[in-house]
């Protein structure tokens, strides 16, 4: 049996977490964060294979010693935001002998990790880190079609929000973190500067309606550019369900790139509980696309688009994904990589895409 440590197993992605490997059998789970009270009440509810452990734990404060003591075999590290959060935990994983896998959509974190990558494999443990959306998922999609390119030259994509989606401080702290802050990406062949949530774009995401975009900071525009051979464009951007609260973010990221606003990252608390006040104007349903453009076997221009759809609020769910398949692959001895890498080569699209077919989530190609 693998003992499992979610860090911040209370919260909106380790409460679904949880409450998806409690039924493994040969999984137990020990659900961990600063408010004991929280863990303890998340550990009795859980129906489980095996006993369910709770935790006081604060990454920030005497963790290796608690580490240690709770002894797991795998951690899943999902308390961010991991904007400016250093290695520690993963470095303590390592230093522990136990494996690590983090939630993070962190530019630099997530392709920094390498820089653990020599001690892990000294200490034969895997530290993967971005078992997300991005890169888990998007990577995942484009190693499906790459073959069908002789040359991939551009992939533009996106993900729209829902509304009604529970959302957490720690990733609203996150996505306004680059607001109106400069950040570089692949635009014809070259690196250039382009500024968080602005480049605004009208776009209809199928299965919903048209939603507004605006640029995101992702690991991806950091590690795809030299994965991927021959890419010349690499374009993501995200956007609020609701036109008005999106265009007040996009304002405010003007000001911010003007420097007439402090960094809004600062101002996490107060514009969440105001999108909040708005929730009865919105839905419970997200969406995301991936356009990919290049050149097939043949010379001739090709375009394949991938899309998903979710309702229900069952989007929530999409990101949490790679770290529960990755918990199981564990659990049953399928993983047997080491060192410290970005969550690449480790789920297929079709794993991924398998492990979300219970939820009202569905996807296409064209």
């Amino acid at each position: 049996m693998k003992r499992v440590l979610i860090i911040g197993g209370y919260g909106n992605f380790g409460q679904f977490i949880a409450g998806k490997l409690v039924t493994e059998s040969k999984i137990q789970l020990i659900i961990a964060g600063r408010d004991a009270k929280k863990a303890s009440k998340l550990a009795q509810s859980l129906i489980a294979k095996n006993s369910v452990e709770y935790a006081r734990l604060d990454i920030n404060s005497g963790f290796l010693d608690a580490l240690a003591t709770i002894n797991p075999d795998l951690v899943i590290h999902t308390s961010g935001p991991y904007q400016g959060q250093g290695y520690h935990v993963a470095q303590a994983c390592i230093s522990q002998g136990c494996h690590y896998v983090d939630l993070a959509d962190a530019r630099e974190f997530v392709a920094g990790i390498r820089a653990l990558d020599q001690q892990a494999k000294q200490k034969q443990v895997l530290i993967c880190s971005g078992a997300s959306s991005v890169p888990c998922l998007t990577g995942a999609i484009i190693d499906h079609y790459i073959n069908e390119f002789e040359i991939l030259e551009s992939v533009d994509y996106g993900i729209t929000t829902a509304q009604k989606t529970n959302r957490g401080l720690a990733t609203t702290s996150a996505v306004l973190s680059y607001a109106g802050k400069s950040f570089m990406t692949l635009i014809n062949g070259r690196k250039q500067r382009i500024y968080g949530w602005r480049d605004l774009k009208l776009r209809r995401f199928w299965g919903l309606n048209n939603r507004l975009l605006g640029n995101c900071e992702i690991p991806d525009l950091e590690i795809f550019p030299s994965r991927y051979a021959g890419l010349k464009n690499i374009r993501f951007q995200a956007g609020l369900e609701l036109k008005f609260l999106h265009l007040m973010l996009w304002a405010l990221s003007g000001l911010v790139k003007m420097k007439l606003f402090p960094s809004l990252q600062s101002l996490a608390p107060s514009l969440l509980k105001i999108a909040k006040l708005f929730d009865w104007a919105g839905k419970d349903d997200s969406g995301f696309f991936m356009m990919l453009s290049g050149i097939d076997h043949s010379g001739k221009q090709k375009e394949i688009l991938f899309e998903l759809v979710a309702h229900q609020g069952d989007g929530l769910f999409i990101p949490s994904m790679p770290a529960i398949i990755m918990a199981k692959k564990f659990a049953n001895e399928h993983v047997s990589m080491i060192g410290a890498t970005p969550c690449l080569d480790l789920i297929s699209l079709d794993e991924y895409l398998d492990a979300l077919s219970e939820f009202d989530i569905q996807w296409r190609e064209s």
